[in-house]
């Protein structure tokens, strides 16, 4: 590879929640931490170049994006996605899970059901509960290693319980689906049918593997395209999080008037410097970056797959078609209950991943890795929880 991703960073003390809260939330100082879902690489050298060119110049003003901007975004989009992208419909956000509440509450009320499918990231229910809307889930059916929708109970939940708006994470978070135009397609003509609101979570939309093609829901339909709010970044892509930028894309113009005006309420309307340099430069030259990165996480999971089927069978792999994060099924250890996993796991195995539960009951004696780290950590970290188990 032209780049070096076995290079094992020293991250303490650089302001890393990764890293830096374990004795704050309570972790063994001396666990190997794969929980939070940002990457162990330094990102494209074309962005560091361009970051420090920035810093050089030495002023830090208020700042907004030009025409450099969005046409990378739309390069991008179309040449990774086949998506056309119009400049008018972009709106930045400081983060997906931002522009998330700020869709709760532009387009539902107090009270008002809204739609997740768990186990899934569970910043969606927290923020949900937090606006005081109510968390009516769709529970995903686990068939045979493999997540599917229950498309019955989508549109009953939808109609028994009021349902206004629909949170959708695609690819999905912990699962690693990504789901087909069909699924996709499917959801789309329930949620026009009873006037539900898609707001479709991308954020890994760039991390797919093998055939599997991620599906910009606003492409399915041009009904389709004026019934969603689809939120993107760099962030996961480029491992940018901390930079706190975001592209969310509204075609339909009244909910895009909506939506900023529930932006400009909370007074954070103007994006971040640093977080414009970094889109523009990840978006027009990060390309062959990210390509290596993308294919040495997927080494990094066939690596984990054959360790633990080697090592621990017991433990099953849920076979990701995207993301690079894996979910791995403790269930089989029948005689542990799923606080006896989550202790083994951190204090004996010392190893610190989120615990399932964290995505819901449903994801109990689950546990999610994150892979994109250099594959001796990646090593080290599995062969404590094989041993452990």
């Amino acid at each position: 590879m032209k780049y070096n991703f076995d290079t094992i960073i020293d991250r303490t003390n650089t302001f890393a929640s990764k890293y830096d809260l374990a004795e704050r939330r309570h972790k063994p100082l001396d666990a190997i931490s794969l929980w939070v879902a940002d990457m162990d690489f330094k990102t494209a050298p074309c962005i560091q170049k361009a970051l420090a060119e920035r810093a050089e110049h030495g002023i830090f003003g208020y700042s907004w994006p030009d025409n450099r901007y969005y046409s990378a975004v739309r390069e991008w989009f179309k040449n990774r996605h086949n998506f056309d992208v119009q400049d008018e419909w972009i709106v930045t956000t400081p983060g997906v899970v931002f522009a998330i509440a700020l869709a709760i509450r532009a387009f539902t009320n107090e009270g008002d059901g809204v739609l997740i499918q768990k186990p899934v990231y569970y910043p969606f229910f927290n923020t949900i509960n937090a606006l005081n809307r109510r968390v009516v889930n769709n529970p995903l059916i686990l068939r045979n290693g493999h997540y599917e929708i229950d498309f019955e109970d989508f549109e009953n939940k939808i109609v028994s319980e009021n349902v206004k708006l629909f949170i959708f994470c695609s690819p999905h978070n912990p699962g690693g689906r990504v789901w087909t135009k069909q699924e996709l397609e499917c959801i789309s003509e329930i949620c026009i049918r009873h006037n539900v609101l898609v707001v479709s979570d991308e954020i890994h939309s760039d991390i797919t593997f093998g055939t599997n093609r991620h599906t910009v829901y606003a492409s399915l339909s041009e009904e389709a395209a004026q019934n969603c709010v689809i939120c993107t970044s760099p962030s996961k892509t480029f491992n940018l999080a901390g930079l706190q930028f975001s592209n969310i894309f509204i075609p339909n113009k009244e909910k895009r008037t909506l939506f900023k005006m529930e932006r400009n309420r909370t007074g954070y309307d103007e994006p971040s410097l640093m977080g414009i340099t970094a889109a523009v430069s990840a978006y027009k030259d990060g390309g062959d970056w990210f390509d290596e990165v993308k294919e040495y996480i997927w080494q990094n999971i066939q690596f984990a797959k054959s360790y633990i089927a080697e090592h621990c069978p017991k433990i099953k792999v849920i076979e990701p078609e995207g993301t690079y994060l894996l979910w791995l099924d403790f269930t089989a250890f029948t005689e542990l209950s799923d606080a006896e996993i989550c202790d083994r796991v951190l204090n004996k195995a010392k190893v610190w991943l989120d615990d399932g539960r964290m995505f819901g009951t449903e994801g109990e004696k689950f546990q999610r890795i994150n892979c994109a780290t250099p594959r001796k950590i990646l090593e080290n970290a599995l062969e404590r929880i094989c041993n452990a188990f």
